[in-house]
């Protein structure tokens, strides 16, 4: 594959991944875990990834400060100007928005790829040659693009994508954009047969999106057109401190994906899974004959089924007559739930702050 310098990439990886705790903590988030044990974590598996067709000087990480040095220490090929940081964490339209600006005042030809750094993607050929395809799809008309993919179940933890007319090879006009839906509707949509997931994986030219922030999101945009000359500078840092906190809360999803009349969608079958929940890592994982699932530690299991048992390498896990349970410790926590509960882990998360402090979140 070729890599072409008007490309460029950006993995966004500064959440903490709070429905995975506790193997997940705001210390150590998932993405800079080898859940796999691969030998990458899942930030150096986006990028090694996205290193086949993009220049590696055209990839950038958006992170939380906090984890400026975790990100320099896994992946050390990029210098610190590919590491832009968010001194407070304000969700993706900010995170992306900034990063269009800056990457304008690099290239301002730039087509851009942004991807989440926690995906797993196990039909790399297929899913490359889309990017590719998109890349050169976006580049030819202001057109946002996301890629959708069939849904296997009704799910509540993705966006859905209603596709309208065809618009050449494999490319599709989104009719509706509906960002997380109650279980109910997420059924009707699966069932229709109309509608995708959103991968959360889009594409575009740098100047259609910022056209977009600029037009859909003004209270956004006021905060990031001011530092216009100081992107790409030594003086950007300190603007994004400045001006970062101030931006609104608000997911591309929502922000600018749901009112757009320019989104349009590339359908793709590569093997895709947001590893997002302990749900798809028990999805992805091999099963003992009674559908247990462990994952770094040893495990003698009796009369159970359905499990995920996920404990430190040194450790053994001795479990009788359970079912469907999700027992996960790491470091000073252990977690012990039925796993199809685990939406209220991030209750758990929340309480465990508010009752007993930072030192076990």
């Amino acid at each position: 594959m070729t890599t072409n310098k008007d490309n460029f990439c950006v993995i966004m990886g500064g959440g903490i991944g709070s429905r995975f705790w506790p193997f997940s903590r705001k210390t150590l988030p998932k993405q800079f875990l080898d859940f796999f044990g691969t030998g990458r974590s899942l930030l150096q598996q986006t990028f090694d990834r996205f290193n086949k067709v993009i220049p590696t000087e055209n990839i950038l990480i958006v992170t939380n400060d906090l984890y400026a040095d975790l990100v320099k220490e896994q992946l050390p090929e990029l210098n610190s100007e590919q590491i832009l940081l968010e001194p407070t964490r304000r969700n993706t339209a900010p995170c992306i928005a900034w990063a269009a600006y800056h990457i304008r005042a690099l290239n301002p030809n730039a087509n851009i790829v942004v991807a989440p750094s926690d995906h797993l993607i196990l039909k790399e050929g297929e899913f490359l040659a889309a990017i590719e395809r998109g890349l050169s799809f976006v580049s030819q008309s202001e057109k946002l693009l996301t890629l959708g993919i069939k849904p296997n179940r009704p799910e509540t933890g993705y966006g859905y994508i209603q596709i309208a007319e065809q618009s050449g090879d494999n490319f599709y006009k989104v009719k509706t954009f509906t960002e997380k839906p109650e279980l109910e509707l997420a059924k009707v949509f699966v069932e229709s047969g109309e509608f995708y997931w959103n991968s959360g994986l889009f594409m575009w030219n740098v100047n259609s999106v910022i056209k977009a922030v600029e037009a859909l999101l003004p209270e956004l945009a006021s905060k990031l057109v001011p530092g216009k000359d100081v992107y790409g500078t030594p003086a950007e840092k300190a603007f994004i401190d400045e001006n970062f906190p101030a931006c609104p809360n608000v997911s591309v999803d929502f922000g600018i994906m749901e009112k757009a009349d320019n989104v349009y969608v590339s359908l793709g079958d590569f093997g895709w899974s947001d590893l997002g929940t302990w749900g798809s890592l028990y999805d992805l994982s091999p099963k003992d004959e009674e559908g247990n699932v462990t994952l770094k530690c040893q495990s003698l299991l009796y009369n159970s089924k359905g499990n995920v048992v996920v404990l430190p390498e040194n450790k053994l896990a001795v479990i009788d007559g359970l079912e469907g349970y999700l027992i996960a410790e790491s470091d000073n926590v252990l977690l012990i739930c039925k796993k199809d509960e685990e939406h209220s882990i991030r209750k758990y998360v929340n309480d465990a702050q508010i009752k007993l402090g930072e030192d076990y979140i």
